[in-house]
């Protein structure tokens, strides 16, 4: 993933913007801005941090030390609950996370609305939808499910796209629909749950709230390979970003295929979102809480990629420690948590957006 901030090479003797800093590697040279790699540092400082205390936090605790040994490969007595038990658990909360936030920035530049997310659009729903759907008819095999969420969140990404596409990407279209889209797929979702065996009824309501628990490295492989395959898809991303900022004229007059652009975009964002989705269910609001925080954190123009997944891993990470935690010996779904967090958040940006809406229009809105 491309360094936050990152900007296409410098020419010589160009203007550098305020606030960006030229780095030279070998004959090329690019801007990286200089908040948003200080504020990544941060977050992957405090990524670490979150994720030591997640593999001493359990059942019973481990020191720090111990957790360090395992980590490292030598031998402690610790081996089976950090190696074995929490490490691949974590691994999961971390590869979720880093794909959601990913998601969420490339869906909401496109759409160019920080409602826009996809848990309110419909690609997870897309993504359940069918994932129950095969869960019914007897495919449970958390190794095939990733792949299955994929077709479905890509056809529902599709569908969204072409019913919102009316001559150009309206913002507001693109939600409204890909928030009807969400609402009918959900009962889809329920229809196949009231025509399913009862015991995979009861493992398919589990999985629709988002949870780590059970999971391992059946499901962190397929995730992992797609994020490996998918990153010179997000390096390109990270820069075309720019070009989906412009206006539709200003666009055109600079020779800039939009629709082809953003088209690429959302396609990125969605086989992540629904790679996600696979892994470990739809983990609602990661998608759209950790792209808003890192702009907000960076102030850059554009939303920091880097800063997204950052943010994403320590959501879902932390937020399942705390699930575990909270009500132990009960343990919580941790799309229970990060609802309870993002639910509040979301009505806040729309009252915010609102209020903002009215301003412009003199108290007109």
């Amino acid at each position: 993933m491309t360094a936050p901030g990152f900007s296409p090479a410098a020419r010589p003797g160009a203007v550098r913007p305020a606030g960006y800093a030229l780095v030279r590697a070998g004959r090329g040279s690019f801007l990286l801005h200089r908040r948003a790699t200080l504020v990544a540092a941060e977050l992957a400082v405090l990524l670490a941090v979150v994720c030591v205390a997640y593999l001493c936090a359990g059942e019973s605790w481990v020191a720090p030390s111990e957790v360090l040994k395992v980590l490292a490969g030598e031998p402690s007595p610790q081996e089976l609950v950090v190696g074995t038990l929490r490490l691949p658990r974590m691994v999961v909360g971390l590869l979720v996370g880093a794909a959601f936030g990913v998601s969420g920035g490339l869906i909401q530049t496109v759409a160019r609305n920080p409602l826009a997310s996809p848990d309110i659009i419909g690609v997870t729903q897309g993504a359940g939808a069918v994932t129950v759907g095969a869960m019914t008819f007897g495919v449970t095999s958390f190794a095939v499910l990733p792949y299955v969420s994929v077709a479905g969140g890509l056809l529902a990404a599709l569908l969204v796209y072409v019913f919102a596409w009316r001559g150009g990407l309206h913002a507001t279209r693109f939600v409204l629909i890909g928030i009807g889209f969400a609402v009918a797929l959900r009962s889809v979702t329920q229809l196949f749950l009231t025509k399913g065996d009862y015991l995979v009824a009861q493992q398919a309501q589990v999985w629709m709230t988002g949870s780590l628990n059970g999971r391992g490295w059946p499901e962190a492989a397929p995730l992992g390979w797609a994020l490996l395959v998918l990153l010179p898809a997000v390096l390109w991303a990270a820069r075309a970003q720019r070009t989906v900022s412009l206006d539709d004229d200003t666009a055109t007059a600079l020779g800039i295929r939009l629709g082809r652009t953003r088209l690429g975009l959302v396609a990125v964002g969605v086989v992540l979102a629904s790679m996600a989705t696979g892994a470990a269910g739809p983990v609602d609001f990661v998608a759209l809480l950790a792209p808003q925080i890192a702009r907000r954190l960076t102030r850059t123009a554009q939303i920091p990629l880097l800063c997204s997944a950052l943010l994403g891993s320590v959501i879902v990470v932390l937020g399942d420690l705390l699930a575990r935690k909270l009500l132990a010996p009960t343990e919580l779904p941790v799309g229970v948590l990060t609802a309870a967090v993002g639910a509040p958040y979301l009505i806040w940006l729309i009252v915010r957006g609102h209020r903002a809406r009215g301003r412009a229009t003199g108290g007109k809105a």
